[in-house]
């Protein structure tokens, strides 16, 4: 008979913080640049996603909304909790970085096409859902809600440190995108339907 209070009892044994894996689908437009996405990968890769391997996808219609150089697919509260956990001030740079690198490439790769029509988020008379992009972005989709957290090239600092505490539990719709005039992470869709 063996004594109870030898055996390893579920207390000693170390729990799993998150129990789902931490993965990412990461696509790129067909016609982007060998290795486009390859910061972002690496900068996954430090957060602790396993990226599985990115995929081109056709070249979008011009109609389409989002201009993006990189979609990632991933869980987004597990990547907000991961960039969020990062010790210091590397988490938010390391990413900004990344995505600098990627929207760079993506901006070297494309003829220019005048103007960037992006919406910068500093006026209420901008809505992102509303207007079209021609500068590429990073978009971040959770493959569970659908919602898309849009990073492009005008985000500074303070937006990717607001990033690192982003509350998801009040947003419904997305995208969600910076807003500079109030300093904060919004969903315009959710905004509208709360006036």
């Amino acid at each position: 008979m063996t004594d109870p209070a030898q055996s390893p009892r579920p207390a000693d044994v170390e729990p799993s913080p998150d129990p789902r894996p931490r993965t990412a689908d990461v696509f790129v437009e067909e016609s982007a640049p060998r290795d486009q996405e390859a910061p972002l990968v690496e900068e996954l890769d430090v957060l602790g996603f396993t990226v599985r391997a990115a995929r081109a996808l056709p070249a979008r219609r011009p109609i389409e909304q989002l201009a993006w150089a990189v979609l990632v697919v991933l869980p987004l509260q597990a990547f907000l909790t991961a960039l969020g956990g990062k010790a210091g001030e590397d988490a938010h740079h390391g990413l900004s970085n990344a995505v600098r690198k990627v929207l760079r490439r993506a901006s070297e790769a494309e003829p220019s096409t005048g103007p960037s029509t992006e919406p910068t988020g500093e006026s209420e008379a901008e809505p992102l859902a509303d207007a079209p992009t021609t500068s590429p972005t990073v978009v971040l989709q959770d493959p569970a809600t659908g919602i898309q957290i849009i990073l492009g090239p005008h985000l500074d600092d303070t937006a990717y440190r607001a990033l690192r505490a982003l509350d998801l539990t009040g947003i419904t719709q997305g995208p969600v995108r910076y807003d500079t005039a109030e300093a904060r992470w919004l969903s315009d869709v959710d905004e509208a339907t709360s006036r």
